[in-house]
């Protein structure tokens, strides 16, 4: 603060507004979109661990596990069924993501979210009914469906309606509702396991129909995002919600900022071929990097997998779920600590930080089941030494939790131009799902081949991801959104893939204003 003005870190001018009741609200709703993908994640790790699905469906995988317990426990589940159960899903949110792009711009962001919702809940519907295998790879299509549309379209409406100050916090609602729809997925898995009969699986399952009517309700409810009702031509619309977003009259500026963009957008009649072009290199090598770091951080294969993991390293099936349940929860208290950070310290700290800590665990993590299963895979667990584990699995979730988890959904939604901006979002999905979905397909192999070197491979990317963030992630933190360019063209690398006469900033045009501070 200097004299009770915010100094905008970018150079670029900081919109009045605060933050209001109704953009809290608006956020929190269209947040729980993230609830259905966590959720998932979850429940599937989960219900594959539990024998009764295991022997209805998998009857292989159920009867090398019950085989004699001097089996190598790094290859208990080692099967491709079993993983295409899980994966089917990813495959299909990568194509959905695609499409979701044009739904997102002509329609605008929240009937994105309402049809995702909806196709999710057809998913729930199918999979709590499964009668073979067959069911339960269209009803996860289904939910690939739902998770693709929910992906692309929230975070891109969590930046847009949030004001650039709290941008980060508010979009950061989405990656702690999804950590809270994994935890409640593991609780469920936890309690449904114990159900007599059976059945606890088919419970596990169709309540995914409960998160899917959260989004598909909620979203009706939803006002549109000015950037989207400029750029379908309702201009007067745009201007009542900036008002009534940012809770002052005094919204001109940020309003003609946003009609400059819009007008730019439009004459963009390709947004897939222009997001090639030269000037858009920075936020393209991020929307293709980031998510692709994000799954190489290991994560998904501790949260898919955790009970199956817990399982593997000589942990009970009781035990094992109430493990994950644990890890679950660090991963929603973390989550606050990233939301309470990141428009404070920056992108850039939570990230560098988060890495080191993820890199510490790995190793130790590694090294501690090296210990006891060798290269055999054979060996026993003491509780302490489980205990052990699952503590350095706990701080490298947090760490995870409040840097590349948030933070991978956060900045590719924060730095595309409106033209590109649905386009690059989609990108942004669906190279995390095609990364997901590859991960998922061969986590349990490369568990069973490269044994407890598999957590030295993850830590390697991991080494490798934060030197990437030191040298060219720029600090995106307080820019209003359609400011971000001024941020690339300050950056040491990427400055010099952008001309002074692409820089089109409201009234601001470096062609002919040479004096602005970049």
């Amino acid at each position: 603060m200097a004299g009770g003005v915010i100094i905008n870190t970018a150079g670029g001018k900081d919109y009045p507004g605060k933050m209001t009741l109704f953009v809290f609200m608006a956020c929190l709703v269209a947040a729980t979109g993230g609830l259905i993908f966590g959720y998932d994640i979850g429940i599937s790790g989960g219900v594959t661990s539990m024998d009764s699905f295991l022997e209805k469906f998998f009857p292989s995988v159920y009867d090398q596990q019950q085989a004699s317990h001097s089996t190598n426990q790094y290859c208990k589940f080692d099967s491709q069924l079993l993983t295409s159960f899980t994966s089917s899903l990813y495959l299909a949110a990568l194509v959905a993501s695609l499409f979701a792009s044009s739904v997102t711009r002509v329609c605008g962001r929240k009937w994105s979210m309402f049809g995702g919702g909806l196709v999710f809940l057809l998913g729930a519907a199918i999979n709590g009914a499964a009668k073979n295998i067959a069911m339960l790879i269209i009803g996860r299509i289904f939910l690939g469906i739902g998770v693709g549309f929910a992906n692309q379209s929230v975070p891109v409406y969590l930046s847009e309606m949030a004001p650039a100050r709290m941008r980060g916090m508010l979009n950061m609602g989405f990656q702690l509702m999804i950590t809270i729809g994994i935890f409640v997925a593991n609780l469920i898995n936890y309690g449904t396991s114990k159900i007599k009969g059976g059945w606890g699986w088919r419970l596990s399952l169709a309540l995914a129909a409960v998160p899917a009517a959260i989004i598909t309700i909620g979203s009706l409810f939803l006002p549109d995002t000015p950037n989207s009702l400029i750029e379908r031509g309702h201009d007067e619309k745009a201007k009542n919600m900036l008002r009534r977003i940012r809770g002052t009259n005094d919204i001109q500026m940020e309003f003609t900022d946003l009609v400059v963009a819009s007008d730019e957008a439009k004459t963009v009649k390709h947004p897939w071929k222009n997001i090639i072009q030269r000037k858009y290199r920075p936020q393209l090598t991020m929307a293709i990097l980031i998510p692709f770091f994000q799954q190489l951080t290991g994560i998904n294969v501790i949260m898919f997998y955790a009970p199956v993991l817990f399982k593997t390293i000589g942990f009970g099936s009781d035990a094992s779920l109430m493990s994950a349940v644990i890890s679950g929860l660090v991963n929603v208290f973390a989550t606050f600590v990233s939301i309470f950070t990141v428009d404070k310290y920056g992108r850039r700290v939570l990230f560098l930080e988060g890495g080191i800590q993820m890199i510490i665990c790995q190793l130790i993590v590694g090294t501690l089941i090296a210990i006891v299963f060798g290269t055999s895979g054979v060996g026993h667990v003491s509780k302490v030494y489980a205990g052990f584990v699952v503590f350095f699995i706990c701080i490298y979730v947090a760490g995870f939790a409040w840097s590349w988890g948030p933070l991978g959904w956060l900045v590719p939604s924060e730095i595309f131009p409106l033209e590109i901006r649905s386009a690059g979002q989609s990108i942004n999905v669906a190279v995390n799902m095609l990364f997901t979905f590859i991960i998922a397909q061969i986590f349990l192999a490369m568990l069973c081949h490269m044994k407890f070197g598999l957590f030295y491979f993850f830590s390697g990317w991991v080494v490798i991801m934060t030197i990437f963030i030191a040298f060219f992630m720029p600090e995106t933190k307080n820019v209003p959104i359609e400011e971000m360019v001024l941020v690339w063209k300050k950056h040491w690398f990427w400055g010099k893939f952008i001309r002074d006469d692409e820089i089109h900033v409201g009234s601001l045009e470096l062609g002919n204003n040479k004096s602005v501070n970049v």
